[in-house]
């Protein structure tokens, strides 16, 4: 052998494989060791001075029979290389593990595959025969790195022409054979060329590589020194392979089609089995790969034992388990399969959390996460104390309806922690498919579980609190199924103990889990689904409340968050109701935590600012109303009352919107010569249109009575037109609760008595005069007591909400006239002098 290859040779082991000359792998290396490889290769590279090579030396098998080593499997394109030390190329225990043999191997290309790891193509250049073993100092090249001290092979001498030629002839006919199997040109064109003009000295090793050949097969080739005795080898080797491709033949031409369009190793698979086969082996092992597939089988199976299924599920899951290792690991089906069992591996059938139920702990915790929401804390606490009592109890189906920002979600996080439950939130805003409900049937391509079994398998729990956040927001009746009504059984408790989901396909009982829901609305709803729930309202905040919660919460919140001490930023009580009053007119306080950050913002501004200018002494943490409305600017808001006089025909009502806000509505009446007809402007649906026809109604049949006319047969707007106005015109009017309120605007239209601007009404009529219930008392009242009303007519039946939802702070300011008709409206909303006048005339 020539003198120009090193004989000193850094080894890197290959696990399982042999490197024969002329074939090209990549290595997978990493470590200190490989760094150091790599850039010595680069530095070659860069200079183009000198060839890097390596010696690529197979290893002993390790704890296992020859037989079990001998793995019918080709030559792959990446090779494994054993676990190296986390420096060292060859790790301790691989060290005698070196075999004696080994092949030159020249570095050609270099790739990074991630921090410290590389992979490195080599292509096999000559045998070698190792008789020493050597490690480098930590004052040599490649410090620490075993080196192999070789002796090369001889160079090969004239072959006999019978091997050769016998070897020829084989190597066409395996060509040819390549060919009916309708093998890319380009490929077939690139084996013939090379069987062709290649020496049969290296045109023998490369076909080796390319057939089914074990591991001691290639070591064998890699150790013998003889020419012809490797050309016999190979004979015999290609004439099995060609045996093997007859074989298959005769077994059927179909499988060919379908090995033409597969990877060759799917390729070499499918012949193994026509073998077996054709051999009739029972005892043939398992077509579900090798031992990393073998082993991935072994664990789940543990992994299913040990998830203590039902019985049914057991049963399902044997019988998948017993088809996935007839499948092959490279097609569609085993990973189907395979994703399957380890979703039911992976769900708690029977694993519960456990609840530390401590009543005074819990309510200790809902008291310190959220302010008032006395309600809903109630409805918690009894849950709790059954379950203390009792042992089990099927979860209620709560579903918190009010304004954004008053705390539906927090107060849902809120609730598990004091249970001690896990917690996952599902948003359901925008979902619009069944099958996020229900899971995707596992006939489609990345099919997968529904929303409900994923947070199962998240929580590792059979009984969270899961929170399906704005269920209000469910898309319904498209095309790909009502997502609401795949709910139904979900949320019902005397059927989700059986919830099949259409992934799974088995029943799962989700009876422990704690529903809560939360909405703005209960109008988009679906009935059914509705009645399943058990619906909490949630109001809006009233002033004081806002101020409690700024103080504890947000502000402490938005301090930290900006990188201050609490300390260093102290908004006065005045400041911060100026802010909730001026700045931010909503229901619940995310408006009120941007400003308050906006507020914190402007503090740190003015901290730096000072730094640079070494006057930190200079800084003042305390923010007043004046500071507010420097950082802030002009106010958003003004109060609506407080600024108005009161003309005949303008009213003040209540309104509510289904957002959970609540706010004041001026209602303005005029009158004009005409025809008698009742003009309405201001954006207004059909029942508040229908409220005004029948307040005119009502007030004309009663004119008289009201001394709007001089006698009882005197029609009072023959000659009039009369135009009713609800001021911001862009804004959408509906409901019936207007009606008092118009009926306070067109007598005051007529008498010319003005109703005092500090004075609102809400209330429905009915065309006998009766003033019946409305809605969103609390959030009227608040509202009204917001812009300065000082004394609110309300409908006699709503007084136990006053009484129950409206905070007494609130209650004490005001001054409330429960009317049972409109009569007694029309006493409370006039003068001590009209209500005399208008007392007598409806005696």
């Amino acid at each position: 052998m020539s003198n120009s290859y090193p004989e000193k040779l850094i080894v890197v082991p290959l696990e399982s494989k042999v490197l024969l000359p002329s074939v090209i792998l990549r290595l997978l290396i990493r470590g200190k060791q490989a760094t150091d490889l790599t850039k010595s290769y680069f530095r070659s590279a860069n200079t183009k001075s000198h060839d890097i090579y390596i010696a690529c030396i197979p290893l002993k098998p390790c704890h296992v029979h020859a037989e079990e080593t001998a793995v019918m499997s080709s030559q792959a394109p990446q090779v494994p290389i054993p676990q190296q030390d986390e420096a060292g190329l060859v790790s301790a225990r691989d060290r005698h593990r070196l075999m004696d043999y080994g092949c030159l191997a020249r570095i050609i290309r270099v790739q990074r595959s991630g921090t410290n790891l590389f992979g490195v193509f080599v292509e096999g250049v000559s045998r070698f025969q190792v008789h020493q073993y050597t490690q480098n100092t930590p004052s040599m090249a490649f410090p620490g790195c075993w080196v192999a001290h070789v002796n090369y092979f001889p160079k090969p001498v004239d072959v006999s022409n019978e091997n050769a030629l016998k070897f020829k002839e084989l190597s066409q006919i395996f060509v040819s054979k390549m060919k009916e199997l309708q093998l890319p040109d380009t490929l077939l064109a690139q084996l013939a060329k090379v069987v062709n003009t290649m020496p049969p000295s290296a045109l023998a090793d490369l076909l080796v590589c390319l057939i089914e050949t074990t591991f001691d097969e290639r070591l064998l080739m890699l150790s013998t020194v003889s020419l012809d005795d490797r050309l016999q080898k190979a004979c015999e080797f290609l004439t099995r392979q060609l045996h093997v491709l007859h074989i298959s033949d005769n077994l059927g031409a179909g499988i060919d089609g379908k090995l033409s369009k597969k990877q060759r190793e799917f390729y070499l698979r499918q012949q193994l089995e026509a073998i077996q086969d054709e051999l009739g082996d029972d005892n043939k092992k398992g077509l579900s790969g090798g031992p990393q597939e073998e082993d991935e089988l072994s664990d789940l199976h543990k992994r299913l034992v040990q998830a203590n299924l039902p019985n049914e599920v057991v049963t399902i899951a044997q019988r998948e388990l017993k088809r996935i290792k007839r499948l092959q690991p490279s097609s569609s089906e085993w990973a189907v399969s395979r994703n399957y069992l380890e979703w039911l591996a992976d769900l708690p059938w029977n694993i519960s959390g456990s609840q530390q139920l401590d009543i005074q702990r819990s309510k200790q915790q809902l008291a310190k996460d959220h302010f008032g929401l006395e309600h809903v804390k109630k409805r918690i606490i009894e849950y709790l104390s059954v379950i203390k009592l009792k042992g089990d109890l099927k979860a209620p189906i709560l579903c918190l309806v009010g304004p954004p920002g008053v705390g539906k979600t927090s107060l849902g996080r809120s609730i598990a922690q004091s249970m001690s439950r896990e917690f996952h939130r599902i948003s359901l805003g925008g979902v619009r498919d069944e099958a996020d409900m229900r899971g995707h049937r596992r006939t489609y391509v990345g099919a997968m579980p529904g929303l409900i079994i994923q947070g199962l398998r998240k929580c590792k729990v059979n009984n969270p609190l899961i929170l399906l956040d704005e269920i209000d927001k469910l898309a319904h009746s498209s095309h790909y199924g009502d997502p609401a009504a795949a709910l139904l059984e979900v949320l019902d408790p005397e059927q989700n103990c059986t919830f099949s989901d259409h992934y799974l396909n088995v029943p799962f009982d989700l009876s422990n889990i704690l529903f809560i829901a939360t909405a703005n609305s209960l109008d988009t709803i679906p009935e059914p689904l509705l009645d399943r729930m058990e619906v909490i309202e949630l109001h809006g905040y009233t002033f004081e409340e806002k101020l409690h919660i700024a103080k504890t919460h947000l502000i402490p919140k938005q301090v930290k968050a900006h990188g201050l001490q609490i300390e260093q930023v102290k908004i006065t009580d005045e400041a911060i109701l100026h802010i909730a009053e001026n700045y931010t007119r909503e229901s619940g306080v995310r408006n009120l935590e941007r400003t308050l950050a906006s507020v914190v913002r402007a503090k740190c501004v003015e901290m730096a600012d000072l730094q640079e200018k070494q006057n930190k002494q200079q800084y003042s943490p305390s923010v007043s109303v004046s500071d507010v409305e420097e950082i802030l600017g002009n106010t958003k808001f003004e109060k609506e009352v407080s600024e108005r006089e009161s003309y005949p025909g303008v009213v003040t009502g209540l309104a509510y919107s289904g957002s959970g806000n609540g706010g004041i509505l001026f209602v303005e009446a005029s009158k004009m010569p005409g025809d008698g007809h009742l003009h309405l402007t201001g954006s207004l649906g059909n029942v508040i249109q229908e409220s005004a026809k029948l307040a005119l109604s009502w007030v004309k049949s009663h004119a008289y009575g009201l001394k709007l006319t001089s006698h009882s047969k005197e029609k009072m707007v023959q000659d009039d037109d009369i135009h009713i106005h609800f001021p911001s015109g862009s804004i959408p009017k509906d409901g019936p609760s207007a009606g008092v309120t118009l009926v306070c605007a067109l007598v005051s239209l007529y008498s010319g008595k003005c109703v005092p601007t500090t004075t609102a009404m809400t209330g429905e009529i009915s065309l006998r005069g009766q003033v019946l219930p409305v809605g969103g008392i609390k959030e009227k009242i608040i509202s009204a007591h917001r812009a300065g009303i000082r004394k609110i007519v309300i409908p006699a039946r709503n007084q136990k909400d006053v009484e129950t939802d409206v905070p007494e702070t609130v209650r004490g300011e005001i001054q409330f006239c429960y009317a049972k008709n409109i009569w007694q409206v029309l006493e409370a909303a006039f003068d001590d002098h009209q209500l005399y006048q208008l007392q007598e005339s409806h005696l």
